[in-house]
């Protein structure tokens, strides 16, 4: 089941750990500088949208850096080259 929270407390631990703005991560994840502002203020995202994001934080995500307990970790997968 999909959870806004999940992608909420992971947006908010990369920020930290990256020490930047959550302008900076909306736009890093979603392209978007206002994208995480407006899920936080009620905005709806698709499924798809939602797997990208927890995808690009899994397999950006800072060294040293620990994920969220609550919130299940994808699997980085390489691509081949």
């Amino acid at each position: 089941m999909l959870n806004i929270e999940h992608i909420l407390k992971v947006a908010d631990e990369y920020r930290r750990a990256a020490s930047v703005e959550e302008k900076t991560v909306s736009s890093r994840v979603f392209q978007d500088s206002k994208k995480l502002g407006a899920i936080r203020s009620g905005s709806d995202i698709t499924v798809g949208r939602y797997n990208a994001a927890l995808e690009w934080f899994s397999a950006n995500w800072p060294d040293g850096a620990e994920w969220p307990h609550s919130v299940p970790r994808p699997e980085v997968v390489e691509m081949p080259r």
